[in-house]
């Protein structure tokens, strides 16, 4: 009996609803979070992808890539890369065949471009999205030196990032193609 009260139940809700215009409906909604202007959403709009498309102005090298990692990434990541409280983000080249992959920047990662997207949005972890785009390119080119993938005097910027061969970068199968 119960059940068949429930379903009698939501029926009559789903065809006031139905019934109701949307305007009424959205004026008696829970009038949740805020309409958003232009200039907010373009903030917020920096999505990377790939093929570079979005990559903001900017540039660094691992050298000057150095420091920024020392005052921000050393702490939960370790030194160079490795042996930190967080993920291990330098080695582990060869080994995702392996019955211990590791999967680090260096050995699974399709794209250098991914890498910034994520360090500018999410890193470092106490204060994401805090670093300078020069700053961003420089830890970027300081992971991927770390990881054998460039030299130390590389400049990354807009033009370079995308150019960037990541070592696993074919043994991935997109559904989006650049």
């Amino acid at each position: 009996m119960f059940t068949h009260n429930r379903w009698l139940i939501a029926a009559f809700y789903l065809a006031i609803s139905i019934s109701m215009p949307t305007e009424t409906l959205a004026a008696e909604g829970p009038a949740l979070g805020i309409e958003l202007s232009a200039d907010e959403v373009a903030t917020a709009d920096i999505t990377v992808m790939p093929d570079g498309e979005g990559l903001p102005a900017g540039s660094g090298t691992a050298k000057a890539g150095t420091g920024v990692y020392v005052a921000n990434c050393k702490a939960c990541h370790g030194e160079k890369g490795t042996g930190g409280i967080n993920d291990t983000l330098v080695g582990g080249h060869g080994s995702l065949t392996s019955d211990r992959p590791q999967k680090t920047i260096g050995s699974y990662w399709p794209y250098a471009t991914t890498l910034f997207d994520y360090v500018r949005r999410a890193m470092p972890y106490q204060t994401p999205g805090s670093l300078a785009n020069d700053d961003v390119y420089a830890v970027t080119a300081y992971l991927l030196y770390l990881n054998g993938i460039i030299k130390e005097n590389k400049e990354l910027n807009a033009d370079t990032l995308a150019e960037v061969k990541m070592p696993n970068r074919d043994n991935f199968v997109w559904a989006y193609s650049p």
